[in-house]
């Protein structure tokens, strides 16, 4: 693949990190000029702002069918950077909407900014075709998020999710640094491709670069969470501001996924490196039987999805295992139908704190008669990550499971369903709290919901119904991004 020297139009390759940081600026300027009252607004500019760099970058930035390498080969210009793009910036307008109204959270500009600024780094990570890029773009998109995750400085659960986060993904992002550093010197060069053919050429020796595939593989494991580097998930989740915590489990966990496709299937192909099927088969079984083993035994409704996303990592890995066609378009089905499912599900629960006060699952009793709407969007994001039909949870896990069948993988797809059941038990469990316990002491009272929140859980209610029932398009469009990334494995 030929690097194209610069021109004019490559400025369209970029056209989001550039949009993105006139509206950082924007924030920044309205936040010192608006008064306390006036910043809550701030919210509304944002998501609005993300909408419209969306519709800007679908009109005139979309990629062509033939994949270009960026800006000195820095970034490669293709459907699968594309595609991931818009998924973040989607993510990062909804979770404006459902912080407008935290405490501590929808009147501050530095929230916003923070956001955005992690933004930028995930469109980075998903284009990244240069070890030295993709470095500088998770760095980006990391440090925010520390922050963000202790952001309520007088609530000692969230100061100690920033530091725990801080502490445990430096930690992860030196041994990753490592890894990739080691990878550079035998090879001697940055580029993904470049790398990734001189394995296929076998021009590498294996022993060392199995160790350094594992070093960095540490760093993606953190990021998407994976056993055995989870341990720092439920934490952070719990202490985090809610709308911070459904913004980790989400888009920082989609461009993880992102970065570990891009990354295996340009360097670490199985062509040259087979082994890591293996290893990644067993991290999914460890990962989805753990997650939902401990989830049958939570009462906080944060920690619960926490590690619910911890078995939802496990269920995306199968698609990565099985690594075809119909594989990689499921993982990418997978993610747009999880982002969705998942940011409606911590909505409905940092809308349900702001009135209540409490993620304690008894507490939910009765939500159903308080708020039947509020419930009927709970009980759509709930099936849905439980995976039953006709939602888009139910597709995606048909996809990845179908996968791993016809890849020969039938063991794993079995622990997948068997999982799946699991699951499905304590997701159950919650929905029987809200719609057949009573609480008479809340018996009748009301519970608003924002105009903000309202909106951003009509559309991703929608957005689940629509995405399991009308399947197509989606899929279509996931097996384009596929065909992308597919190009050079």
């Amino acid at each position: 693949m030929t690097i194209e020297s610069f021109e004019p139009t490559m400025l369209l390759a970029i056209l989001p990190e550039i949009l993105l940081l006139v509206l950082i600026g924007f924030v920044l300027a309205l936040d010192a000029v608006w008064k306390p009252e006036q910043r809550r607004a701030l919210g509304w500019l944002t998501a609005g702002g993300l909408a419209l760099i969306m519709v800007l970058a679908l009109a005139v930035s979309r990629p062509s069918e033939d994949p270009r390498l960026v800006w000195g080969g820095m970034l490669r210009h293709d459907w699968f950077g594309f595609a991931f793009k818009m998924l973040f910036l989607f993510g990062a307008a909804i979770t404006a909407l459902f912080a407008m109204d935290a405490e501590e959270l929808g009147k501050r500009g530095e929230f916003y900014v923070l956001m955005l600024v992690s933004t930028l780094g995930m469109n980075l990570m998903a284009s990244a075709s240069d070890l030295i890029m993709l470095y500088l773009a998770i760095e980006t998109t990391s440090i925010p998020l520390y922050v963000l995750s202790g952001f309520m400085r007088h609530d000692d659960h969230s100061t100690e999710a920033g530091f725990k986060y801080m502490l445990f993904g430096a930690a992860a992002s030196a041994v990753m640094l490592y890894g990739l550093t080691l990878l550079y010197g035998f090879a001697g060069d940055t580029s993904f491709y470049s790398l990734g053919l001189a394995m296929h050429n076998a021009e590498l020796p294996l022993l060392p670069i199995v160790g350094s595939l594992v070093l960095i593989l540490v760093g993606f494991a953190f990021k998407i969470s994976a056993v055995p580097l989870h341990f720092w998930a439920p934490d952070v989740y719990e202490g985090a501001p809610t709308p911070v915590a459904g913004f980790l489990s989400t888009a920082s966990k989609a461009a993880g996924f992102a970065v570990l496709l891009r990354v295996l299937l340009s360097i670490f192909t199985p062509v040259a490196l087979p082994s890591w099927t293996g290893l990644l088969a067993v991290v999914a079984v460890m990962t989805m039987t753990l997650g939902n083993a401990l989830a049958l035994f939570q009462k906080n409704i944060k920690r619960l999805l926490a590690y619910s996303s911890i078995a939802h990592a496990g269920y995306i890995l199968i698609g990565i295992v099985a690594i075809s066609r119909l594989a990689v378009t499921g993982v990418v089905f997978y993610l747009i139908a999880y982002l969705i499912t998942n940011l409606a599900a911590f909505g409905i629960v940092a809308t349900f704190w702001r009135v209540v006060g409490s993620d304690q699952i008894a507490d939910y009793a009765g939500m159903s008669r308080r708020k039947p709407w509020l419930a009927m969007a709970m009980l759509v994001a709930f099936l849905s990550l439980a995976g039953m039909p006709p939602l888009a949870g139910f597709v995606a896990k048909v996809f990845v499971f179908a996968a791993a069948v016809q890849a020969d993988y039938i063991w794993l797809a079995v622990v997948g369903v068997l999982n799946s059941i699991v699951g499905l038990y304590y997701y159950l469990t919650v929905l029987k709290v809200v719609y057949l316990y009573r609480s008479e002491e809340t018996e009748g009272l009301p519970l608003p919901i924002s105009r903000p929140s309202a909106i951003a859980l009509t559309v991703l209610t929608l957005g689940i119904l629509l995405v399991g029932t009308l399947f197509g398009p989606w899929f279509s469009l996931a097996e384009q991004v596929a065909k992308a990334v597919l190009r050079n494995y």
